[in-house]
This record gives structure tokens, sequence and C-alpha cells, in this order.
């Protein structure tokens, strides 16, 4: 596969190339090394065209884990406690797990909420979510996942791969993916429509197509 655009959130990018351009080479070569053609294996079931192939989620998630892993990129999560207080979640956040349920506990919390969220492939303090799903999905990436791990300090910056519009369609006539999976332009929009400092998270959003 190839990378047709990027786009750059908060510097999301220009951190990449300045501290850490090996990696940054690594994402590429990855992304380079995904044959697309042999992950056309999803037989679609919807009326408009049942029966054609497709691009299989799945099968291209499957060959995105395995050359990433091969690479020493690991699933990481981030475990916290729960709370619906602001001022308490600014005390919180740069606590250990252990650390917020004391916190929690001593303001009078009796049963705090444990929670987690866990990225695929994170390294160097860099993730990356490869996204060939729906709409929320991509939306729950970039305004809570990525931001989560910013704020937690496992990360220093998000990457979100996606397909581009142009992939979902058949030169040909038709699709070639399931409709409602999110791509990149509509999800680069959705953060230039936000303003420029939301999502607060440095971001580098790719757009592949095979």
């Amino acid at each position: 596969m190839r990378i047709v655009e990027s786009y750059s959130h908060l510097n999301g990018e220009e951190y990449l190339i300045v501290h850490h351009p090996k990696v940054y080479k690594e994402i590429k070569q990855v992304i380079a090394a995904v044959d697309a053609s042999a992950c056309l294996v999803k037989e679609s079931k919807e009326k408009t065209m049942h029966g054609k192939r497709l691009y299989g989620p799945k099968r291209l998630n499957n060959e995105f884990a395995k050359l990433f892993r091969a690479k020493g990129w690991a699933e990481s999560r981030y475990h916290y406690y729960v709370t619906t207080k602001r001022d308490y979640l600014q005390e919180m956040i740069t606590l250990s797990p252990k650390e917020q349920k004391a916190f929690l506990i001593s303001k009078g919390i009796k049963e705090p909420i444990k929670s987690y969220k866990q990225t695929d492939f994170v390294k160097d303090k860099i993730a990356i979510e490869v996204q060939f799903g729906k709409y929320a999905f991509v939306a729950f990436d970039l305004f809570v996942k990525h931001l989560l791990f910013y704020s937690g300090g496992i990360i220093n910056v998000g990457v979100e791969v996606l397909p581009v519009k142009a992939m979902a369609s058949d030169p040909k006539g038709g699709r070639l993916m399931s409709t409602g999976i999110a791509y990149y332009e509509g999800e680069v929009y959705n953060i230039l429509r936000h303003g420029r400092n939301s999502p607060p998270v440095p971001l580098l959003i790719l757009g592949i197509a095979p």
C-alpha cells in the first residue's frame, strides 16, 4: 500500500521527523509492505453489491499487525480510575492507578471505578492505530484514546492510519469496501471543523490506498 495524503495536527509529523526519523521511516516501510490485493477476501452481503469481493478489514488489520509486531511494536494498556469531578481529575492525571484509587478513597469514594484503554501498537512513546472500521471507532481513537494516552504520559504523538475515500471505489464501477467505513478526508475534515487545538494532542493522520 502507499501513503496518498497526510495531515499533521499540532506538529505531530514534525515531532516524528525531528525526534524519531528512523521510526517514521519504519512506519512508512510497514505501510508499503502491505499487499492490499491479498486482502480482497470479504464477500459482501449488502443488497446493492451482494456477492462482490471487498477488502476485508480484519485481514487488512492482521497484515498490519504482523508487520508492526515484527518490528517491535506492542500493545499497550493505560489503566486508570474514573471520576466525574474535574478538580479531582486534574490532581489524579499523573498518578499511578494505585495512587489514583487511594486519592479517590481519601475523598470519600468507597468503591472507585477502575477502567482502561488499549492501543494496538506503541513504541518509543508513539502510538499507532490502523482503522478500517466505522466512523465511531475513528472518532474514539482521535478524541479519546490518543488524548488519554498523551495526557497520561504514555505517548508523545499519535498516528492514525486510514483509507482514503478512493480506496472504497472500484475504477470500473461499484465499491471495494463496505458502506460506512471511515475515510481519511472525512476524518481530517472533522478535526479541522473542531478548530486548531482540538483534540489537544499531537497527531499524524495518514491516508493510504493500494
